[in-house]
């Protein structure tokens, strides 16, 4: 049985007081696994994250089913969570991508690009100066059309083609992206190698060409188990969006190193015990997670699931 009031909360200095969390389970979570999930299982997942508290879920991508077969049935998810309280990014990798999204009344959207050129050859088929003419229109076009936009950016801080990813290569990438005219660009750890020590310069270099903290969300994952020191790191530079996936679920179909997601749950239990605030009823998105496990067929990875799925979750939960 967990003990009420635990993790006890001891605030650190230098900190913020809230963090926005970006769950990515719903796309980035589901979209490599191989078995596929059917759409009334993952609009139940959004619809149980959101009660959870979660106020931005990443639904899905309206990329070609060709590329990403479990996300085909984005016409027919979206529909099914759209009336939620919540933000709901997609992700649009073309201008077909974007009509389709818009027309669905999507009003939050994500383009995808990379730091290095072997990883714009893998997933997008380009190189990264090709990668990004590609989007420009689709930026320009979705912020006409009065949406939010989001960039990713794979590979921040190493390629498993190229090894170590020089930092000012991905500030010029970064660059780009607020130059077209991204809203918030997120900071992928693609294949987990980032340390904290990467991620302060990586920040650094970022704020001195003009790109503050606030404008960042950090996305890393826990190949290495860095996940959660590099996130400390990120929030101690002042950034307060930080991606993650209930259960730890996710990895990337286009490199194969690429593990689990840093899990939501851990940076829920973490956030707590600092004093931080997220408005996540860890209970319910622990149950959440749990039930996801059940339908995958397999344990959840996150180490915060796993201790308490069996605990009296009532203990735990925002009172």
């Amino acid at each position: 049985m967990t003990a009420h009031g635990l993790p006890m909360t001891v605030p650190a200095e230098d900190l913020p007081t809230r963090v926005r969390i970006h769950e990515v389970g719903a796309r980035d979570g589901l979209q490599n696994e191989k078995a596929t999930v059917p759409t009334e299982i993952k609009a139940e997942f959004i619809h149980r994250l959101a009660a959870a508290g979660l106020t931005t879920i990443e639904a899905t991508s309206f990329v070609h089913p060709k590329w990403v077969p479990q996300l085909a049935d984005a016409e027919q998810l979206f529909p099914m969570v759209s009336d939620l309280d919540a933000a709901l990014p997609v992700l649009v990798p073309n201008d077909r991508g974007l009509d389709r999204a818009l027309a669905l009344g999507a009003r939050r959207v994500a383009v995808f690009a990379s730091a290095t050129e072997s990883f714009a050859k893998a997933n997008l088929n380009r190189t990264v100066d090709e990668a990004l003419a590609m989007f420009d229109p689709v930026v320009t076009r979705a912020k006409a059309e009065g949406a939010h936009v989001r960039g990713y950016l794979s590979m921040c801080f190493g390629d498993p083609w190229e090894g170590a990813v020089p930092i000012p290569q991905v500030v010029k990438v970064c660059r780009a992206l607020v130059d077209m005219g991204c809203d918030e660009l997120s900071l992928g750890d693609t294949i987990g190698v980032a340390t904290p020590g990467h991620v302060v310069a990586l920040l650094a270099a970022l704020d001195e060409a003009g790109i503050p903290p606030t404008t960042l969300a950090v996305h890393f994952h826990d190949t290495y188990g860095q996940a959660l020191a590099n996130t400390l790191a990120a929030l101690q530079q002042g950034v307060t969006t930080v991606d993650a996936s209930a259960g730890g679920l996710g990895g990337c179909p286009y490199a194969k190193s690429a593990t689990g997601n840093l899990a939501t749950e851990d940076l829920v239990w973490m956030l707590r015990g600092l004093g931080i605030d997220t408005g996540i009823d860890l209970g319910r998105l622990v149950a959440t997670s749990a039930w996801m496990a059940t339908h995958l067929g397999r344990p959840s990875p996150s180490r915060t699931v796993r201790a308490l799925s069996h605990e009296d979750l009532v203990d735990i939960e925002e009172h």
